[in-house]
């Protein structure tokens, strides 16, 4: 869900680069690199440590997050971080499949010995309306059967059609509908950054 709308980033071509980005900057890299620590060392306390703990990334921004959570955790729990991080496509069982463009199909894949009995810790970019994480519980389904999931987003700007709610959040945002959270990722943009653009403010 990288751009915050209802109709997210996945699958669809490239937002324009970093040096394009225009909008209020909400969070810097300095920011982001904060929250995320903050929610590994979330994650290590509320599941005391990480032994059964899997982290799935939800392409495209929430991949590079997770990998980056994988990296902090490992420095806490000196797990190896590929042990822990792996990515989930929640393509084809988004609900909004038919008024879309044609989206590509990404890449699952989970770490170890799967996910059954696991605690697994979806990682995405934005929180909105809800849907695309209603989608990544149905992909997780046909993985398998773990023991508790758990949400951990970059942002939170409310707006939610489902009642589902994060257990992590780096930053909760208040937003109008008509305006646009906009995430910039070193991966995927060339630079850590957090905007919000359209809209009066």
């Amino acid at each position: 869900m990288s751009t915050g709308t209802p109709a997210s980033g996945h699958g669809r071509p490239a937002p324009p680069t970093s040096h394009e980005a225009s909008g209020t900057t909400v969070l810097s890299a300095d920011d982001v690199a904060r929250a995320l620590t903050r929610i590994a060392h979330e994650v290590v306390e509320r599941n005391k440590g990480v032994d059964d703990v899997v982290l799935l990334g939800i392409p495209t921004r929430g991949l590079p997050l997770a990998r980056r959570l994988a990296q902090r955790l490992e420095q806490v729990e000196h797990v190896p971080a590929d042990e822990l991080v792996g990515s989930l496509d929640v393509t084809m069982h988004r609900d909004d499949l038919a008024h879309q463009p044609t989206r590509t199909i990404g890449e699952t894949y989970v770490p170890g010995d799967g996910i059954d009995g696991k605690v697994v810790v979806l990682v995405d970019d934005v929180l909105y309306s809800g849907r695309t994480i209603r989608a990544a519980l149905d992909a997780i389904s046909d993985l398998g059967r773990p023991r508790a999931v758990q949400l951990a987003v970059l942002v939170d700007r409310g707006h939610r059609e489902l009642p589902i709610r994060a257990d992590y959040v780096g930053k909760n945002l208040p937003t109008a509908t008509a305006e646009r959270v906009r995430v910039l990722l070193a991966e995927t943009d060339g630079e850590d950054r957090v905007l919000i653009e359209g809209g009066a403010r």
